[in-house]
């Protein structure tokens, strides 16, 4: 008779005990939660401006927005998903037993939860971003704590940190220096006006602007904000069925071999090439045929041999890279091309997420913009600034998160929304009145919970890991 565990959609047979799946399931559903709440409270920085512009009723505003932000996560790529698990010790947890990866997953995805339930009901605009590398970062500790080695990817961590440092005060420079051009260069005056009552609407020129840059913030937000579910759900699926999601199975083995031979006989060309010179032709070609002889044995009920595979892709895909690093080394351009779109293909085989992965926080990122809007919405539009909000403080302010976020996903760098946003919305309220036209309170509660999230998710990840490390 097939056990629970074989009838769970998408996965087929897991081999996992009736415990371990009643867990799997917790943290997919917590993982959807997260999403969700990523949706009404970072999401709703998308919607502020135009709904407190009145450019859109909130009725048509929200569903607008979860279908962009949807359309986003679908079309986004996986480059700030793959960013995210490279975080956490990917490798070591697949060496361990499950209830170690269980107990890492949960403690980062609810004290996720904790911090971003707790700032939404405050009205404080508070980053998911943060949080959920905090609480990552948090669990990593935890792990090292437990079991030694490298916890955290700190050259990652660092990486992604100074994209979340800086994307803020580059918002607020952007945002003061639009905002300077559009008082002194366009001189547009209907685009300075504060709505004021419901039937107050902007001009149909202001209407579509300001709708074009909600669309564009909840695209890239998605793109952006919701490549981190993704990363989130690969950690679930990674952690509890390694010998499943480690390596792409889809992706024929004859192609990866056709990759892998290429490689070879581009790195023996180049070796040739440049003899006396410090290139390890037989370390790489080891490497390379450790690979091949894996890629046979390598399945999806095989943890040990897929586990390898995996590690010798990535050793490969490294190796390569460094080659190609080496300005000593004569490389025909051609070969160098080749090189790289190998590397590319074969990074698909370890950087992968299914389609029903992003379908499902596509999904949740968008039913949760629909909810929950209205605490964040009124902080961006009333209480940043001493002044309500105007046409071209709120478009000024939306471009500037848009374009941010976009070249950021680009990139594959995760960066708040929220922070963006509301640092936009900042500069260009200096720009119009100065430094006292900022409210300072709400500046401080931001800037509070700015400074509080980092620290306060990785303490509650680590208390987290801790406690359901005592159930393993």
């Amino acid at each position: 008779m097939p056990s629970f565990c074989n009838i769970i959609p998408f996965l087929g047979n897991t081999d996992l005990s009736t415990p371990l799946v009643i867990i799997f399931i917790v943290c997919l559903l917590a993982v959807v939660g997260f999403e969700f709440v990523n949706g009404f409270h970072d999401t709703a920085n998308a919607v502020a401006t135009v709904i407190y512009t009145k450019a859109l009723k909130p009725v048509i505003a929200i569903p607008w927005s979860g279908f962009w932000n949807f359309m986003g996560v679908f079309t986004g790529g996986i480059a700030v998903a793959m960013g995210i698990l490279k975080l956490v010790p990917l490798d070591a947890l697949m060496s361990l037993p499950i209830g170690v990866g269980a107990a890492m997953v949960l403690a980062v995805l609810l004290a996720s939860i904790a911090w971003n339930l707790g700032t939404w009901y405050l009205g404080i605009p508070c980053s998911s971003s943060h949080t959920m590398i905090g609480a990552m970062i948090g669990a990593g500790l935890a792990f090292t704590w437990y079991y030694g080695g490298k916890g955290v990817n700190w050259g990652k961590a660092e990486e992604i940190g100074l994209s979340l440092i800086l994307s803020p005060i580059i918002g607020f420079g952007l945002a003061v220096l639009l905002m300077y051009f559009l008082k002194h260069i366009v001189k547009y005056h209907a685009l300075f006006h504060i709505p004021h009552g419901e039937n107050d609407r902007p001009p149909l020129l202001i209407r579509g602007l300001l709708i074009t840059t909600c669309t564009l913030v909840s695209f890239f937000h998605g793109s952006n904000d919701g490549q981190k579910g993704v990363g989130l759900l690969m950690l679930i699926l990674i952690a509890f069925l390694p010998a499943k999601f480690a390596v792409n199975h889809h992706i024929p083995n004859d192609k990866v071999l056709f990759q892998l031979n290429q490689t070879e006989q581009l790195l023996q060309k180049t070796a040739a090439l440049n003899q006396g010179k410090r290139l390890d032709i037989t370390t790489l070609v080891t490497k390379i045929d450790k690979a091949k002889f894996h890629l046979s044995l390598k399945n999806e009920t095989d943890k040990k041999n897929t586990y390898l595979f995996r590690k010798q892709i990535e050793d490969v895909i490294a190796s390569v890279k460094v080659v190609r690093a080496d300005k000593t080394l004569i490389i025909h351009k051609a070969d160098d091309q080749l090189l790289a779109d190998n590397t590319t293909e074969l990074a698909k085989v370890v950087e992968f997420a299914p389609l029903w992965v992003v379908l499902l926080i596509s999904i949740s990122l968008g039913l949760g913009t629909m909810i929950g809007w209205k605490r964040i919405v009124v902080t961006i539009g009333e209480k940043i600034g001493n002044e309500h909000l105007n046409y071209a403080q709120g478009a000024t302010s939306e471009i500037v998160a848009a374009s941010t976020i976009g070249l950021s996903t680009a990139f594959g760098l995760p960066v708040s929304t929220t922070h963006v946003l509301s640092s936009g919305i900042a500069g260009a309220m200096v720009a119009s009145g100065g430094r006292k036209n900022l409210n300072n309170n709400t500046l401080k509660n931001i800037g509070l919970a700015w400074v509080l999230t980092l620290p306060v998710s990785i303490v509650l990840a680590i208390l987290l890991f801790m406690l359901f490390h005592l159930f393993i």
